[in-house]
């Protein structure tokens, strides 16, 4: 299921004048140039602009998202042209042998179907060269950041933007269930030019760190190493994790 954010075309096209600040990008930036990475596949690329500005530096870059309507709005920006656009999952990849996977922001956390995470999993192992790293954040559930997210209303997260060829936007955000390991929340659109109202419903699977290590040693993956993330300093885990050379383990096998 993609959120309406993402998957209702109004909504994609005014996704990045919403969120303008993507300083988060900067540490993903940082490890394709630590790891060498010359080849990324961006899975859940939104509206392009982790991908893009891998191709700004003259990286191959591959970028795969569910919601159409986002990655429309990725092909149609400057120099959408360098970056290879699928529409679909990680289940749905043709075969590739990349250096680098990413999942950035929130996606590792939006995918919060048992089944589909493992299909995410088997995906990028199976994109990668031997050797070749996924790398992805996720928030730490010890923060119990959902408590924050309560104080979350109509008055307390509105907004007012001024978006170039749309207009007005209001915009506001609820927490609207914690069921741990799930976590929901909705946001709020009125479109001053016509009035039209568009919610979007999303939730976040808060994934301990041990559970995801065993997901990923399941999958074919060595841990590396789980990082801090510069922008959540102390709130997210960073995994890097490598191809490893053994067949992944079956669920079930020792």
């Amino acid at each position: 299921m993609v959120d309406a954010m993402f998957g209702h075309p109004r909504l994609a096209a005014i996704y990045d004048p919403l969120d303008p600040d993507r300083s988060d990008l900067d540490a993903y930036l940082a490890m394709v140039e630590e790891f060498g990475a010359r080849s990324v596949l961006d899975i859940g690329c939104g509206t392009g602009v982790f991908a893009l500005l891998l191709a700004d530096r003259g990286t191959t870059v591959t970028g795969i998202d569910p919601a159409r309507a986002s990655v429309d709005v990725a092909r149609g920006k400057p120099g959408a042209e360098r970056v290879r656009w699928l529409d679909g999952d990680a289940g749905d990849l043709p075969p590739m042998q990349i250096d680098l996977v990413t999942m950035t922001a929130n996606v590792a956390q939006a995918i919060a179907d048992p089944q589909a995470w493992r299909t995410t999993l088997r995906g990028a192992y199976e994109a990668l060269r031997p050797g070749g790293r996924l790398v992805f954040e996720t928030r730490d559930p010890a923060q119990r950041v959902w408590e924050e997210w309560a104080e979350w209303t109509r008055e307390t997260t509105y907004r007012m933007t001024d978006i170039p060829g749309v207009g007005h936007v209001e915009t506001w955000a609820e927490l609207t269930d914690v069921s741990l390991p799930l976590v929901s929340f909705r946001g709020t659109h009125v479109f001053a030019t016509d009035g039209e109202v568009l919610t979007s419903e999303s939730t976040l699977r808060f994934r301990e760190r041990a559970e995801i290590e065993r997901d990923l040693h399941e999958h074919g993956f060595v841990v590396e190493d789980v990082r801090d993330a510069p922008d959540r300093p102390g709130r997210e885990f960073v995994f890097v994790a490598r191809r490893g050379t053994e067949e992944p383990v079956p669920p079930g096998m020792p």
